[in-house]
């Protein structure tokens, strides 16, 4: 069974709503992207030094990432020298599996839950990147799930940090434990981890401030969080998740090796992946880091941030492959 058509069954199994959310989340990347390597492969007659030259050009533009690209361009010199390829066009599913390869890990993407008691998840991640929000979406997808929730308002520096998670709350149904702004985030997360537990909480999460990752005070910021949380519920936080905001490209890259260093992370929310046409930033992290991307945003609304699929992720940029592929079979 050829490559696209595999594709094709795997995403067939899945929820269809959520295979449209992929497909327009990646629009913009797809519409850049895709199209340019869909010119490349269609303009170029033979595979030669300045096909993979241009080939390079586009992947990198597309923030799949320096050290990715040339991986990826030695693997598909390699395949092209393997199997006696000459037209470009027999590329354009070997490109689109090497892209899933490299996007898969060996590492779980579900969110690591406690095996009994409450589950507490830290999010982490500089002003701006949309860590609230997904606060708030990940609140209501767990609710729905049937889950009780309780959200912490750790971000006790950002002006009108603690307004913005409430006002989330109230959207979701979901209470949220605050101290005024300015106060002690460790003294917020202490106090709503005994509220978790009073309560019978099955999911706690907590919001932290995000403050330039370079100033060393936020890093101890986070320790001290950390320490709170541990002595509260010893196995705790489950996860440790950074929120990126995928517009930014390779400086998201750097914020999160930065934040990597210092916190443990144990996986990444990618937001705004709707807003760039820049998502191969997602096959850049995930090589670079080693680190799960267990959630993207794909739009504005409530459920729009899904489990990251790298099925989806690939489907939904080149499904013109994959339903071209189908045309031609049929018609065969």
């Amino acid at each position: 069974m050829s490559f696209f058509k595999r594709l094709k069954e795997s995403i067939s199994s899945k929820a269809e709503a959520v295979t449209s959310k992929f497909k327009e989340g990646l629009a913009k990347t797809r519409d850049v992207f895709v199209e340019r390597v869909e010119d490349l492969f269609t303009r170029r007659k033979k595979i030669d030094e300045e096909f993979y030259e241009e080939l390079e050009e586009i992947l990198i533009g597309a923030d799949v990432g320096v050290n990715t690209v040339l991986k990826l361009i030695e693997e598909l010199r390699a395949e092209v020298r393997k199997r006696k390829i000459e037209s470009p066009s027999e590329l354009q599913p070997i490109l689109s599996e090497k892209i899933i390869a490299l996007l898969k890990g060996e590492e779980h993407a579900a969110l690591n839950m406690a095996a009994s008691g409450l589950t507490v998840i830290l999010f982490v991640g500089v002003n701006g990147v949309g860590k609230t929000t997904t606060i708030g979406k990940m609140a209501h997808m767990l609710k729905s799930e049937g889950k009780n929730v309780l959200l912490a308002a750790g971000d006790t520096f950002r002006a009108g940090a603690i307004e913005q998670l409430e006002e989330w709350g109230r959207r979701v149904g979901v209470d949220v434990i605050k101290q005024q702004a300015g106060s002690d985030p460790a003294a917020v997360m202490f106090d709503a981890l005994q509220a978790a537990k009073s309560r019978g909480v099955d999911v706690l999460l907590c919001d932290t401030a995000g403050r330039l990752q370079n100033k060393v005070n936020l890093m101890e910021e986070l320790n001290k969080i950390f320490r709170i949380i541990r002595r509260e519920v010893p196995d705790a936080p489950h996860e440790v998740l950074l929120v990126l905001d995928a517009t930014t490209g390779q400086n998201a890259l750097m914020q999160a090796k930065l934040f990597d260093e210092k916190s443990g992370l144990t996986g990444l929310v990618l937001t705004k992946l709707d807003g760039t046409a820049k998502g191969g930033i997602v096959v850049a992290i995930r090589q670079e880091l080693k680190l799960p991307v267990k959630f993207v945003g794909l739009g504005e609304k409530m459920d729009d941030l899904q489990p990251f699929d790298s099925d989806q992720f690939v489907h939904a940029l080149f499904n013109k492959w994959v339903e071209a592929e189908k045309e031609e079979t049929s018609q065969s």
